[in-house]
């Protein structure tokens, strides 16, 4: 085998591996919002379990991870993410959980996951959703993007 492979994989993903990433998500709802003001944009809060709830890991795995969609994303919004994973090895801090106890407080009071909100840049809401088993990533897009519009 080449000595030289693993470095040059190293520097393929480098290069070339910042396209796969996905969406910039944001833990912290202040600093998404001074964000969205900067950049003229709203902002997308995505409450999820990511580690027990199945429709949440469908929703990353198909649709946020598609890549027609994560150019989409990344053009279009400010992401939030607003996680309550139950296992030990995906505990958050006690300030992230405070966060996103908060932001539920405020925006999912009802505890339902997946719920994905748009909201203005001042938070105010635009519209809600959850997980489409019928929605593909061009469904999302054009979801998002009608509540979106419908702020404007």
């Amino acid at each position: 085998m080449n000595r030289f492979a693993p470095f040059v994989s190293i520097l393929f993903f480098m290069f070339f591996g910042h396209d796969v990433i996905g969406q910039d998500w944001k833990y912290d709802f202040d600093e998404a919002k001074l964000l969205a003001k900067e950049k003229d944009q709203n902002i997308v809060l995505f409450f999820t379990g990511s580690d027990w709830c199945p429709p949440c890991i469908r929703l990353e795995r198909k649709v946020f991870s598609n890549e027609e969609f994560m150019e989409f994303a990344d053009q279009k919004f400010v992401w939030v993410k607003a996680d309550f994973p139950k296992r030990k090895k995906n505990k958050l801090s006690l300030v992230q959980q405070k966060k996103n106890k908060e932001l539920a407080q405020k925006y999912n009071r009802k505890w339902v996951f997946p719920v994905i909100l748009v909201l203005d840049k001042e938070g105010n809401v635009l519209g809600v959703t959850g997980y489409r088993r019928n929605l593909d990533a061009k469904g999302y897009i054009s979801l998002l993007t009608s509540f979106d519009s419908f702020g404007r």
